[in-house]
């Protein structure tokens, strides 16, 4: 491993100048760094929040079983619980740690994953309640919250020997809430946030505008007030911010709070590529060495922790050439440790046209960054086609190669992450896939499997959002109207509930970190899953779990599934011919790679089997040829006591052909309801 026990015994750097002494000794020293994947489609991705994933203490709680929820979802009230409460604390610090993630990689190496995308560890303000991790106070060091240097360190290590990989999430376009607007003639104390917005190339403090000039910025202290214009004069760790470069207000726009979504994508100085992200400062990336300094900050963590690839946050909000170099920076750094194809991943919020801007010209050249997430109209496609209520074109349509926009990046395969659920939804509502199906449906609890499916055996890198396996669906709909005043269906709260059923939250942010570390705060439930407290949700007998870590192992096993072409398939029912059939019917499309073909079918109805002829490859079968059922979630589930259609390990015999002037194709047959079926032509 790279690290020498020094870099992490030692206080962490205060300057970039001693940061830049490690990256330079690890490359000078030849230490030994975890490979890169040959290919990322490769890979299964696994999103989480640290804070909401495992404080690593399950074992002295009890398991959340199903028949609990079941309960939970026909009692429309609860004795000696208030709604308010526990809406209150989802916006608060829960309690989990790198600690905890470490702990469960057996669970997720299980489940099929084989990268863990990790929500930002660094340091955030002490004194807010910045949970999520996308407020920076210190670029060198972690959040105590979620453990040390260390920690991270030790998560990497332990993942590498499970042959998993780690993406660390990290934010260059701004940093946490660490200074302050400061009116003329106001006393620093008074530093706050927010004034109106700027445009370019104006801002606060700007000596050539009489109107502007005496504003100034203030640094904050540990308690959130500011305290001092002059960088030189912090000196405790959790004041202003850090590493010492970034300690002077050239490096900030400085243009106030605008538009996040006003001005051209394509102008440099637009609007929301200036604005604060509301009380989150805006970083100057156009201005001197500020965008090498960020690079050198991220570098550092490559050197130390050996991670495998970076999720970029905003990136919309970065002009293009900024964006552009930041990923070659980083990139050529991971090719001189010989991580060869280190993985750079952006959010790129506003949908297919802002994605395929940015792709367009820093995918494709291999040298900047590698894929997009998919989280514009192709996420809300997917959740309404795994649901059976819209056609699958919708999504199937958006893989054209001769598309213009970013559907010819997804036909690439590897260079669009997909994505079903995660914590922010951009687009639509904020409640998970499974929070709107109906509580007594029977496919409430693995619904979820039927556009997971599609994630893990379309083109392209699939990510699954914590908790999905477990088809988190918040409190049941009787319950909704207690959280219709809290933002229920508005606020990203209810996409982070915490996996691991913390009692109470954090003590609050009020306290001093010692606190915060040591104590909970008892006027508060914890934020667990489906509206409790106290109880865990790792539940490995989880109808979803068993199904997707079946889907899982079968995608492992066939090269075809991961990297081979696409074709939808036509379906013919009786009294039809062989048609795309529209919603609520059985999905069905090959992928083939030289002479495999494996034929994927979905049904996303959820109350009723469905079946039909599925057409196959005719220039690589014949009538009589057979497939081979590898994966069928209801088999899987059902164990050894299945006996529905098309059991695992069953075969298929093609039928159509010359003879009967049609088609070749499968009898597929009676596939119940959010189920998946594969088959892989036998050779």
């Amino acid at each position: 491993m790279p690290v020498l026990p020094d870099f992490l015994q030692a206080k962490r750097p205060d300057t970039l100048t001693s940061a830049r002494e490690i990256l330079n000794a690890v490359r000078r020293d030849g230490h030994a760094y975890f490979q890169s994947p040959i290919d990322w489609r490769d890979e299964v991705l696994y999103f989480l929040l640290p804070d909401r994933f495992s404080d690593g203490k399950e074992q002295g709680r009890q398991l959340l079983t199903r028949e609990e929820i079941a309960g939970l979802r026909r009692s429309p009230a609860r004795s000696n619980w208030n709604w308010q409460n526990w809406a209150r604390s989802g916006s608060r610090w829960q309690g989990g740690t790198i600690r905890g993630i470490t702990g469960k990689l057996p669970y997720l190496r299980e489940l099929g994953v084989t990268s863990i995308w990790v929500g930002p560890l660094f340091k955030q303000r002490t004194r807010l309640d910045t949970y999520h991790g996308y407020g920076i106070q210190d670029f060198l060091d972690i959040d105590p919250r979620f453990g040390s240097r260390a920690d991270l360190f030790n998560l990497v290590k332990a993942a590498h020997d499970l042959d998993l990989r780690i993406i660390l999430d990290i934010i260059i376009n701004h940093s946490g809430d660490n200074w302050g607007y400061v009116e003329p003639g106001k006393d620093l104390a008074t530093a706050g946030n927010q004034p109106p917005y700027l445009p370019w190339p104006n801002y606060y403090g700007n000596p050539f505008d009489d109107s502007l000039a005496k504003w100034r910025g203030a640094w904050r202290d540990k308690e959130g007030k500011g305290f001092t214009t002059d960088g030189s004069q912090l000196t405790d760790g959790d004041d202003g911010v850090w590493p010492r470069e970034l300690q002077n207000f050239s490096r900030y726009t400085r243009a106030g709070s605008g538009d996040l979504g006003a001005g051209a994508i394509e102008e440099p100085h637009a609007e929301h590529k200036r604005t604060d992200f509301l009380t989150l400062k805006d970083f100057a990336l156009d201005v001197g060495a500020t965008l090498s300094f960020l690079s050198d900050c991220f570098k550092y963590w490559i050197a130390i922790s050996d991670c495998d690839g970076f999720r970029i946050d905003t990136v919309k909000h970065m002009a293009l050439d900024e964006a552009r170099n930041f990923c070659g920076s980083i990139r050529e750094f991971a090719d001189t440790l010989g991580k060869r194809n280190f993985f750079l991943v952006g959010e790129i919020a506003g949908g297919d046209y802002y994605q395929d801007f940015y792709i367009d010209r820093l995918g494709l050249s291999r040298r900047n960054m590698s894929a997009a997430l998919d989280i514009g109209p192709a996420r809300l496609n997917l959740r309404n086609i795994g649901k059976g209520l819209q056609d699958p074109g919708a999504y199937f349509d958006g893989f054209a190669e001769t598309d213009e926009g970013f559907g010819s990046h997804r036909t690439l395969g590897d260079r669009h992450v997909s994505v079903l659920d995660d914590h922010d939804h951009v687009f639509g509502g904020k409640t998970r896939f499974s929070a709107d199906i109906p509580d007594d449906s029977p496919v409430k609890d693995y619904q979820v499997v039927a556009p997971t499916a599609i994630q893990l055996f379309t083109l392209g890198v699939s990510c699954i959002y914590y908790g999905t396996e477990q088809a988190f669906a918040g409190p049941a709909h009787s319950q909704l109207p207690y959280l219709l005043g809290e933002g229920w269906g508005s606020n990203d709260r209810f996409l982070r509930e915490s996996m691991f059923g913390p009692e109470h939250p954090r003590a609050s942010h009020h306290q001093d970190i010692e606190t915060q570390l040591q104590t909970v705060d008892q006027e508060l439930p914890g934020f667990g899953p489906f509206g409790t407290a106290g109880k865990h949700c790792f539940d490995q007998a989880c109808p979803a779990y068993v199904r997707i870590a079946h889907l899982g192992k079968v995608r492992s096993s066939h090269p075809v599934l991961r990297v081979g072409r696409q074709y939808r398939r036509q379906t013919r029912l009786p009294g039809t011919g062989f048609v795309f059939q529209p919603q609520g019917e059985l999905i069905a499309w090959s992928r083939i790679l030289d002479n495999f073909e494996a034929v994927c079918v979905v049904n996303p109805n959820g109350i009723a089997s469905r079946g039909g002829d599925v057409i196959v490859a005719g220039e690589l079968s014949a009538p009589g040829d057979r497939y081979t059922v590898v994966a069928n979630t209801a088999h899987a589930a059902a164990a050894g006591g299945y006996s529905g259609s098309h059991p695992v390990g069953s075969t298929l015999t093609v039928a159509g052909g010359t003879a009967t002037h049609e088609p070749l194709y499968l009898a597929v047959r009676d596939v119940q309801p959010a189920e998946v079926v594969i088959f892989v032509k036998n050779i």
